[in-house]
């Protein structure tokens, strides 16, 4: 076949095609496969393994087998009680018969018609009439589709109205005839490298495998190949910003290092200190640095942030710290500003709250050079932001920008060095995908004198007995958080809202105290006016949303309540927990959890409960709400996987890193 005709071939409509459809076109098209060679690399989530099958002749009462028939007979009804009873007669290829037997599950009609062949796996009892399966697992079989189960079958995503077999067969009679044609990519040497079949190979091994070790080689094809090509990307696209970037040296000599450590006014961790060396590194340099600071909540990653803006401050440049909210965007500017009293350095913030001749004197005095320290919110984003000399760009809550968002204070005029933050302890396999083209420096180690948080696991009833205890805590002169997943109630039962439980404690077990309230809907004076009020000590509690999650420094709360905790993931849990282990004295956290709450609800919980590292939380996380969950996809940066799994492929994540930076070590260009 000439190449115009394979092109024709493998780019055509698919609802054009004989065997497609327009009918299954559309559906197929759902589902972004829109053209063979869409339909070649659409691949399988998974593979169903039956029993080998078994001829009618051998069948044993209570053993599990599997057979392959034909539907002849249908039958359903309704008992009294309303429970659904479905009944299907299956022809067994060898001659004989089996009633399979299905319980309120109705939808399953859906997907059987008189002739249909399938293959049935289950238990087998007998009946008078016949054999009979209750409850069996159906695998229905495509037209002229061997029932062969010592191969696996695929699994295909599907939309509604598509079914398996309907995939299946569209995959026999258009895509396998077209696997010849598609060129190979790897060259020999590099699938001995990675270990991995021709692409041929594991074209007809990912569609039609003989066996499982067959269907999980040609997995590992692909999503080695997809891994690799992600990290090319990611290692070329960092080599290409180095060498065509300047950003304005700023060298930390001995002078200057001594002066910035004592203006921070404490004395910085082992671990603060080497990413403080890191950072000293990369800013004495040309190249921009682009570093991810990364650390535990509590172990003071804005002391290190600080010690960056002030060393491109020593040498009369510019820096910009961007902060996902302004209550801590606020707080921020107050530490700054406690750090350099009597500094001629000269700190602004710019929010969006601000009057228009307030926003308008910060934005001319960034422009003119009048500001050295300017921390915003997204209003540093407005095209109206311009600086004189931006010499650093900090990061804070990076997960909270979106990708777009967090570059665009780098313009081609000016290339900062450029520091992003994360409270989150982020995967290793996350930090080599969406944050893969940064160095990374981690402070795992907590300041010293921090005492242990004690975290507990309730259940709503137990709740009177704990705010008793918290009663009793806040006597002692503590003061609370009481969180809350909505802000607003949604129904009269919903008593777990911020304004439901601020309501409810005022009127109940906490009416005699000080109770305020804190939630994004606030205006932004009210929010600062609140914050202060519990900062000084004014409130003894403050019931909020998790707007407190990330950079609220009361020292002298030491207790949280966490309702509807199971509704919250590992990670936002522990951020949380980081507002009560801030000073001396122990913290306490309860979670609560709501009523009903599933399986893996508990196990996130009593992970929670066990543990106080974010690190190996945030690993477990990612196993158990996935990386879109985790950072939140849309935000995230995160590369969208056709095959791989973050997850599950951390070995051939590692293994394309590898082999990325090798092939780029003896071809830089990737000629």
């Amino acid at each position: 076949m000439n190449s115009q005709r394979i092109v024709n071939s493998l780019h055509q409509t698919l609802a054009a095609h004989a065997a497609v459809g327009v009918a299954r076109g559309e559906l197929l098209a759902r589902l972004g496969v829109r053209r063979p060679i869409d339909l070649l690399f659409f691949f399988p989530r998974g593979y169903d393994e039956p029993a080998p099958l078994q001829a009618s002749t051998q069948f044993v009462e209570n053993t599990r087998v599997a057979f392959a028939g034909t539907v002849v007979e249908i039958s359903g009804r309704v008992t009294q009680t309303g429970k659904h009873i479905l009944g299907v007669l299956v022809a067994a290829d060898d001659g004989g018969a089996v009633r399979l037997t299905w319980f309120n599950q109705p939808f399953r009609r859906n997907d059987l018609r008189v002739g249909l062949r399938l293959v049935a796996s289950g238990l087998l009892r007998s009946t008078v009439l016949n054999w009979e399966m209750v409850q069996p697992t159906i695998t229905p079989l495509a037209e002229n589709e061997p029932a062969a189960l010592s191969k696996p079958l695929p699994r295909y995503p599907l939309t509604e109205g598509l079914k398996q077999a309907a995939v299946r067969s569209t995959m026999q009679e258009v895509a396998r005839p077209l696997i010849e044609q598609i060129d190979e990519v790897l060259p020999e040497w590099l699938r001995e490298r990675l270990q991995v079949p021709d692409v041929h190979r594991a074209l007809a091994d990912i569609h039609f495998p003989e066996n499982m070790e067959a269907a999980l080689a040609a997995q590992r094809r692909f999503k080695t190949q997809e891994l690799l090509v992600l990290q090319l990307a990611i290692t070329l696209q960092r080599q290409q910003r180095e060498q065509s970037a300047h950003a304005p040296p700023c060298e930390p000599s001995g002078k200057i290092h001594a002066r910035i450590l004592n203006r921070l006014q404490h004395t910085l961790t082992g671990d603060q200190l080497a990413a403080v060396a890191d950072i000293g590194r990369d800013m004495a340099r040309e190249r921009p640095m682009n570093r991810l600071l990364q650390g535990d909540v509590g172990s003071g990653k804005t002391l290190v942030a600080q010690y960056a803006m002030l060393l491109c401050a020593a040498y009369g440049h510019q820096a910009a710290l961007m902060a996902p909210t302004e209550v801590l965007a606020r707080q921020h500017v107050d530490h700054l500003q406690h750090s350099l009293a009597s500094s001629r350095v000269r700190i602004a913030l710019l929010t969006g709250s601000m009057s228009r001749g307030e926003r308008k004197a910060v934005v001319e005095s960034a422009a003119s050079g009048e500001v050295d320290l300017l921390v915003g919110t997204q209003a540093l984003l407005s095209s109206d932001v311009q600086f004189k000399d931006l010499g650093l760009v900090i990061v804070d809550e990076q997960h909270k920008f979106g990708v777009v968002q967090r570059a665009k204070l780098r313009t081609e005029s000016q290339q900062p060095h450029y520091l992003v933050l994360s409270a989150t302890p982020i995967p290793r396999t996350i930090a080599m995908t969406a944050f893969g083209d940064l160095d990374v420096s981690t402070i795992r180690e907590k300041p010293p004198g921090r005492a242990p948080v004690n975290t507990y696991i309730a259940t709503p009833e137990s709740l009177p007995a704990w705010w008793e205890f918290v009663d009793r805590q806040l006597s002692k002169g503590r003061q609370a958080y009481v969180i809350a997943p909505r802000v607003a109630e949604v129904g009269a039962s919903d008593a777990a809202s911020a304004e439901g439980i601020y309501q409810s404690l005022r009127d109940g077990p906490l009416s005699h105290r000080r109770i305020g309230l804190l939630h994004g809907r606030l205006e932004s004076a009210e929010k600062e006016s609140v914050l202060g009020q519990f900062s000084r000590g004014d409130l003894e509690v403050l019931v909020a949303t998790t707007v407190v999650e990330v950079g609220i420094d009361v020292p002298n709360a030491t207790l949280m309540s966490i309702l509807d905790a199971n509704k919250l993931g590992l990670s936002q849990l522990h951020q949380l927990r980081g507002r009560v282990s801030r000073s001396s004295h122990s913290g306490f956290v309860c979670a609560v959890a709501a009523a009903g709450c599933d399986t893996e609800d508990n196990q996130r919980l009593q992970a929670f409960a066990k543990s106080n590292d974010g690190f190996e939380l945030a690993e477990m996380d990612l196993v158990m709400r996935g990386p879109g969950d985790l950072l939140g996809t849309s935000q995230s940066g995160l590369p969208s996987l056709r095959i791989a799994n973050l997850v599950d492929d951390a070995a051939l994540l590692a293994l394309a890193r590898e082999v990325a930076k090798e092939l780029l070590h003896d071809d830089p260009q990737l000629a």
